[in-house]
């Protein structure tokens, strides 16, 4: 019998097409991979912003869930934007109810959009970092949620490498800090795995453009995706940087919207891939 390797991602619409679950399924569907989706909230925003957000009831959210899980069984996970608590517990009971149906967790804890606008609220960081994070694979904070999360100020290499050591409190096997908005003309991720004494650190020249709208939900599911295809942690690290890299190098100079526009997901040829089983 031949299957795809599909990836649930569980995240907020974006109706602009640039980030959220849109971004994600066109990412797993680039790298050759099926995608399913829970849609946890219903945005409103374009590439110059969010206006508005619309939480989807939690019992939805869990029902989303709960039907891919007992009719396609994903290999990962990808959580991405979750507004209040009442939808973390939600997904955190799902996941738990069936932890043999799936592989891999990675949990992007998205609080705030690349235009400034808060994406969840006070009460539910507590339960991310109570509920889910302790179930993840990988998390995968910017600097600005590093921050938050850690309550301490990031502006170097060094100092990412100690809050993604730090964050491993939290629960999950790693801890991916994506450092984008250092003031730096290379671009340095720090991915930290729990039992290694050594971070890893991921580099690549700095590309100058506007359309950057959705780089952290294509990473995270590039991510989820390479590790549902079977690579190990740091080389699905590796190659989904380079993805995202290669997306926003060839989307550079295309123009849509007036604001951040989005990377192009699809600068390559797609092969979908297909396990025997």
């Amino acid at each position: 019998m031949k299957q795809y390797p599909c990836i649930l991602t569980i995240a907020g619409s974006d109706c602009s097409g640039g980030a959220g679950i849109q971004a994600d399924i066109k990412t797993i569907s680039a790298l050759g991979a099926y995608a399913a989706s829970a849609i946890t909230a219903i945005t409103v925003q374009n590439t110059c912003g969010v206006s508005a957000i619309c939480p989807v009831p939690s019992t939805y959210v869990k029902g989303q869930i709960q039907a891919v899980m007992t009719d396609i069984s994903p290999v990962s996970v990808k959580i991405g934007m979750i507004n209040d608590a009442g939808i973390i517990r939600a997904i955190a009971e799902s996941l738990h109810e069936f932890t043999p149906y799936y592989k891999y967790i990675v949990l992007d804890p998205v609080m705030v959009s690349t235009s400034g606008c808060k994406l969840m609220e006070d009460n539910a960081i507590e339960s991310l970092t109570s509920q889910l994070m302790p179930m993840a694979t990988l998390i995968t904070p910017n600097l600005s949620e590093a921050e938050v999360l850690t309550g301490k100020r990031i502006t170097t290499i060094p100092e990412m490498e100690i809050a993604a050591k730090e964050l491993l409190g939290f629960g999950s096997q790693a801890v991916l800090v994506k450092g984008g908005h250092l003031n730096e003309n290379e671009m340095c991720d720090v991915l930290y795995i729990k039992g290694e004494e050594h971070p890893h650190r991921f580099s690549s020249p700095k590309i100058e453009s506007r359309n950057t709208h959705g780089t952290g939900c294509t990473l995270s599911s590039a991510i989820a995706t390479y590790l549902a295809l079977g690579e190990p942690l740091d080389e699905a690290v590796r190659k989904a940087k380079t993805y995202v890299y290669e997306g926003i190098l060839n989307g550079k100079d295309v123009h849509i919207g007036e604001g951040h526009g989005p990377l192009n997901h699809f600068f390559a040829p797609v092969a979908m891939r297909v396990n025997e089983k």
